[in-house]
């Protein structure tokens, strides 16, 4: 469980095709304080670290499903990932509740430069069965982009924006989007099961 609260943005340094596996080496500053077996969420894909090579870096494997769902296939060595390490019981939820299952990957189609802050519009393609069943963005209401807890302003039925203040900015990928770009994207579960619950009363 996360909370959408990226603490690096975190270069890769390798990577390496099994089959249809693909296994991601990325430099940390705080690889020393990780496990075998620790999950950790990659432009909010949750991930297994699966090896500590040294050097300040540590190695997760994506398999096909995870590559076919996001943008994680999409990778090349230098490229930024925001990551977060699983949250705390004890700690404060200063996102939302965020799973690291993506739902749906979503294209940049607009940045817009604000005074002092930045407006990006996504645009994605979901079936209106899903729709339905809680996979939407709604005004003002919660949503994950490459794992980003943030705030949705203009919802429209295949498409969103969200504003982004100069610390977001500075301190995750988000610097480095630009129009064309895929995004990975995780609905709000709690949206997820009142959709859910409405079914089941209306059925």
């Amino acid at each position: 469980m996360f909370s959408g609260i990226v603490e690096n943005a975190i270069k890769v340094v390798d990577l390496q095709e099994e089959g249809t596996n693909l296994h991601i080496t990325l430099e940390c500053p705080f690889s020393d304080e990780l496990k075998i077996d620790q999950s950790i969420a990659h432009n909010g894909v949750c991930l297994t670290v699966v090896s500590l090579p040294g050097n300040g870096t540590y190695s997760v494997t994506a398999i096909k499903e995870t590559l076919d769902r996001s943008n994680l296939g999409l990778l090349k060595v230098g490229d930024l990932v925001n990551v977060e390490r699983s949250m705390k019981i004890d700690g404060r939820l200063d996102g939302h509740i965020v799973q690291g299952h993506v739902d749906t990957t979503a294209v940049c189609k607009q940045v817009e430069t604000l005074d002092g802050s930045w407006k990006y519009t996504f645009q994605y393609n979901v079936p209106k069965e899903m729709a339905i069943k809680g996979y939407m963005t709604v005004e003002k209401g919660s949503v994950c982009v490459n794992g980003v807890s943030l705030t949705v302003c203009e919802s429209e039925k295949d498409s969103f924006s969200v504003a982004i203040i100069p610390y977001t900015h500075d301190n995750t990928n988000f610097k480095n989007i630009k129009s064309g770009d895929k995004v990975n994207l995780e609905f709000d579960i709690i949206g997820k099961y009142l959709a859910r619950l409405s079914e089941f009363k209306n059925g």
